[in-house]
């Protein structure tokens, strides 16, 4: 584990070291593709700080996160502006992690840093299968000429995953042709989360990677984040989404992702995002 600095403030209560802990969380601070607002690159020691501010029980899990051993190995160490060197360090680190037998749980970053994780993840599990929470489609081919951007994340996962293996949630934006190419290839809701649950029942027993931008959220909860979208979900929505979560049986690693902490000054952003990180740290204990 030679990419990432010693943490210093770690997230709440996760202090537990490398070798005990069941969940390994870390963040990617890169928002070298972001095409309207930067700043996701501070959002993980943001969430740090406001951590300490979030109780260690959640009375939805009915948990105890100071209960669960899980390590915060803190901010990748990743070179700004090298987007192939920094998707390889998190890919490096992801392999580390999942080659030890432990749950990834990382915080973004802008949305392109999910695909480092999903290219370690495909390396070992056969059959993966993504849930993809946010308000934009994210399956353009390229993006300003580019195949690698937060706006083709996904595409780029469906490059490696292929037909029916990515299911949608939330989308309200996008350009046309994305909505079009997903007919088939990805289960694409728009504009809410019906049909998460019956998505949850069919994927049950599948390996499942959960990716939240948290973007997903209508601005008038998340201002935070570096594309806002109006018509988004309320955080109950999301909250229940990530309690249904609880009934898939081999969850294999998820991230939070798209908090730009600077935009939103009162701190309501920051809050969400910490809250959100104790409920999928602890949903990966389960």
């Amino acid at each position: 584990m030679m990419y990432y600095k010693t943490v210093q403030l770690p997230f709440q209560s996760c202090t537990s070291s490398f070798e005990d802990s069941k969940v390994v969380v870390f963040s990617s601070p890169m928002d070298s593709t972001t095409s309207f607002r930067p700043g996701t690159r501070f959002a993980g020691n943001a969430i740090r700080v406001d951590s300490f501010g979030v109780e260690w029980y959640s009375p939805y899990w009915d948990m105890d996160l100071k209960e669960h051993n899980t390590c915060d190995i803190g901010d990748l160490d990743l070179p700004i502006g090298d987007v192939n060197k920094s998707l390889d360090i998190i890919q490096k680190t992801t392999q580390d992690i999942i080659d030890s037998n432990k749950k990834v749980m990382m915080v973004g970053g802008e949305h392109l840093v999910t695909l480092g994780v999903v290219r370690a993840l495909v390396n070992k599990y056969s059959d993966l299968h993504i849930i993809h929470l946010d308000a934009h489609t994210d399956l353009r081919d390229e993006f300003f000429g580019m195949k690698l951007s937060h706006a083709t994340v996904l595409r780029r996962c469906y490059d490696m995953l292929g037909d029916d293996k990515i299911f949608q949630f939330g989308i309200r934006s996008g350009d046309k042709h994305e909505f079009e190419w997903s007919k088939g290839k990805t289960h694409l809701r728009k504009f809410d989360l019906v049909g998460l649950k019956e998505t949850i029942e069919k994927l049950k027993d599948k390996q499942v990677y959960i990716t939240i931008d948290l973007d997903v959220l209508d601005p008038s909860v998340f201002p935070g984040t570096g594309t806002p979208e109006p018509g988004g979900i309320t955080y109950k929505e999301l909250l229940d989404a990530i309690l249904s979560f609880g009934n898939l049986n081999n969850i294999v690693g998820a991230d939070i992702v798209e908090l730009s902490p600077h935009y939103d000054h009162s701190g309501a952003s920051t809050a969400v995002a910490a809250k959100t990180l104790r409920e999928m740290i602890l949903l990966l204990h389960r």
